[in-house]
């Protein structure tokens, strides 16, 4: 079953680790130690079989000395009983030997390797161990020539089996078993070590594993912050972790403006309910009535029920026409489209549409501009519209006699464009709910004939130029709306 968290992952591959270690170190240690005891001894007894055939006079006259050769096989098992003697014929084949007749098993050995001996080659080799048919083991060799002009070679095993008896006891000594405590417990104290500091570098991962949780328990409400560092810096854990507050911030506020885009959802429908209702009743009255008893009515009164008739439509029209703008501003459906322009002449054109309902109402309408304004860069026809929005909601809210200016300036680096009216003014309980959709400021009878839309459309459309309408007003002292519009660098 495999493990679910990461300290035990992690005390899990550290324990392969050290035991595959501590398995290697044995293996490599063994086989180097072998290796260099076999160079070395080799080496050190390179020349033992040609000074046993020079010192022991094993040819007289070019005749192999039997006698000669047994005293050797004798002697040097007595002074020296890790060697083992045999004499070879060129193919291999052992013809005497100093050990015990038992226990010679090979009645030939390889020649390679006792040609690569005489040829000088790389220590240390190996050559057959006359006395097991698996085992190699190092040795020396020397040619012997014979007066009838035949080879022989005086082949010598360095490790005989009594070396390995006593090689076999060593490697049970306590110095040996002292060694492989001490690897022994330098692997476990690594072992525990790894662990403490493997709980030390995972308690702060547990610790964002039980905000993390904790967060998701509470259906993404109760944040508790994880703790950064000083200074905010540190490793990944902590860029995890500030990331984490960072993340869990933004869905709290994401489900804050879920649930508020659900109440305006909800106040919407009710709005636009309401706003719809009026108009259709009466304009389903209208027409109904106009039916029903046209042959009853003269020109002139069934001229009035489609006049009234046809405002209303207007009126639905307009409504429709702003929740579909607005819709397409809150899904960012509406993309921007910047240019050039005089902002001035924008206003004036916006002015000239106004001038006729201005001079009918009996509102005085101008315009007030510095002079050598610079271009702004912002979408024309969605800043028409801001201004269509702000003087039409002016002109709402200014009596007869009053006036409404609009004024630009340059400040810093945008345009500033202002509209300020005469009119009745807006209480400051109000202020903060006026550019929220449908809310009107019912203080003039004439205000209950739009649906409290543009001041909100206004709002998004100067939000997407990167600034925000700023009111002012007070009641009886008319209202001031401005904004700023980017200027254009060339």
């Amino acid at each position: 079953m495999m493990p679910k968290t990461l300290f035990t992952k992690l005390a899990l591959v550290l324990t392969v680790l050290l035991l595959g270690i501590g398995l290697l170190y044995s293996v490599l240690s063994t086989y180097l130690t072998r290796h260099y005891q076999q160079e070395f001894l080799q080496n050190l007894n390179r020349d033992l079989a040609s000074n046993l055939v020079t010192e022991r006079e094993l040819v007289s006259d070019g005749v192999l000395n039997q006698a000669a050769l047994k005293e050797t096989f004798s002697h040097y098992m007595m002074v020296n009983p890790s060697i083992e003697i045999y004499l070879l014929d060129p193919e291999g084949n052992i013809l005497s030997y100093s050990a015990d007749p038992g226990q010679v098993k090979r009645k030939k050995v390889d020649m390679q390797a006792v040609m690569d001996f005489t040829e000088g080659k790389a220590l240390p080799l190996l050559g057959d161990d006359p006395r097991s048919f698996e085992r190699n083991k190092i040795f020396s060799v020397a040619p012997i020539s014979t007066s009838d002009g035949s080879m022989r070679y005086l082949y010598v095993v360095l490790r005989g089996e009594e070396y390995e008896r006593i090689e076999r006891l060593f490697e049970e000594s306590f110095l040996l078993q002292l060694s492989g405590a001490a690897v022994f417990v330098s692997l476990v104290i690594g072992f525990m070590v790894g662990l403490l500091l493997f709980l030390v570098l995972t308690r702060r991962l547990q610790t964002l594993t039980r905000l993390m949780h904790r967060f998701s328990e509470s259906h993404f409400t109760e944040h508790d912050l994880y703790p950064e560092g000083d200074g905010g810096n540190g490793d990944e854990i902590d860029t995890l972790g500030r990331h984490y507050n960072s993340m869990a911030e933004r869905i709290r506020d994401q489900l804050d403006d879920l649930k508020k885009q659900d109440g305006l959802r909800r106040e919407l429908v009710a709005n636009v309910s309401h706003d719809l209702r009026t108009p259709l009743a009466a304009l389903h009255g209208y027409i109904e009535t106009l039916k029903l008893k046209s042959q009853d009515f003269d020109a002139e009164t069934r001229t009035e029920y489609l006049d009234i008739a046809l405002k209303h439509s207007q009126r639905l029209t307009k409504l429709v026409e702003e929740l579909f703008e607005l819709a397409k501003l809150d899904a960012r459906e509406t993309q921007l489209h910047c240019e050039a322009f005089a902002a001035a002449e924008l206003v004036q054109d916006v002015i000239q549409k106004f001038s006729l309902i201005a001079e009918t109402d009996n509102i005085k309408l101008v315009m007030k501009a510095q002079e050598a304004l610079p271009f702004v860069n912002a979408d024309i026809g969605l800043v028409e519209r801001v201004l269509e929005n702000l003087i039409g909601n002016a002109l709402r809210h200014t009596p007869a006699g009053g006036e409404i200016i609009v004024a630009l300036r340059y400040e810093g680096a945008e345009v500033e464009i202002e509209v300020q009216d005469s009119g009745c003014g807006i209480p400051d309980s109000e202020l903060k709910n006026i550019f929220d959709r449908f809310y009107r400021v019912d203080n003039m009878e004439r205000s209950s004939h739009h649906a409290g839309l543009g001041l909100s459309i206004a709002q998004h459309i100067v939000t997407m130029h990167g600034s925000k309408i700023r009111v002012e007003s007070k009641p009886n002292s008319g209202s001031r709306f401005f904004f700023g519009l980017p200027v254009w660098v060339f």
